[in-house]
């Protein structure tokens, strides 16, 4: 089956006014354009020929396949099946730093493109994680990771790894969480795994500032959509076709009226 790949263009546009050459914006409006199949009925073999060079050298790089998919994939709050399967992907990645994360957190920003079902070449890789992210690994006592649970229900949820069982209210306030199946301990601590982009407290998880005991790696080989890729071939290796579901891992409580 030929893949599809719609593409929307934002097409932003000023309003201005002006006084003896003054300009200001007064305003501005916004259109979406969906670029998809549709313009592939009729087309413009001047534009085809042209770039003709630049499509092989660019397939040659992005398609190569890394593994399959049982399902189209998505990253969406408060739990989806690719956020799910990003963050379990980073606590398998932890046997390779000598790590052994309690939990995995994977941002929604940080997550770019579904994924498709079938087939999953580096380039469908490429579109879910287009950053420079890299994994890392840090320490947070019970009570910092209570409120970083707290600074993500106010945010709807994030990616959770399968050892996350979190409650949240419609209003934004954590309900519950455990860890395995265990309340958190404010006394213990967890091993954390994530993307070096939130170690900073960046998207609302200002928590993770308190960490300590931070194993982040630069070199380019630890970004994320190569440790992806790795999963993937992993799994093709061993016959498998990756899949996720929706469990339960974060869970929405409606507010009584």
């Amino acid at each position: 089956m030929k893949k599809t790949t719609a593409i929307y263009l934002l097409m932003p546009m000023l309003l201005l006014t002006s006084c003896k050459q003054h300009y200001e914006v007064a305003g501005m409006q916004r259109s979406r354009i969906l670029v998809d199949a549709r313009y592939d009925a009729q087309p413009d073999q001047k534009a085809a020929d042209f770039l003709k060079p630049y499509k092989h050298q660019v397939d040659s790089v992005m398609g190569p396949v890394v593994g399959h998919s049982a399902k189209y994939m998505t990253a969406q709050r408060p739990e989806g099946t690719l956020s799910n399967l990003l963050a379990d992907i980073l606590v398998w990645a932890g046997k390779e730093y000598g790590e052994q994360p309690d939990l995995g957190v994977y941002n929604m920003g940080g997550v770019r493109a579904d994924l498709p079902k079938g087939t999953v070449t580096y380039g469908d890789v490429l579109d879910v994680a287009p950053f420079e992210n890299k994994i890392s690994f840090i320490t947070l006592k019970g009570d910092v990771l209570q409120e970083l649970f707290g600074q993500i229900a106010k945010t709807g949820g994030e990616g959770m790894s399968r050892s996350v069982r979190m409650v949240i209210t419609e209003d934004g306030q954590l309900e519950s969480a455990t860890i395995n199946g265990q309340p958190i301990d404010p006394q213990k601590e967890y091993r954390v795994t994530t993307i070096d982009y939130l170690l900073g407290g960046t998207d609302k998880m200002e928590a993770f500032k308190k960490g300590t005991n931070i194993n982040a790696p630069k070199d380019k080989s630890n970004n994320t959509r190569f440790i992806i890729m790795n999963y993937f071939r992993e799994m093709d290796k061993q016959g498998k076709i990756v899949d996720s579901e929706i469990e339960g891992r974060v869970t929405v409580k409606k507010v009584k009226e």
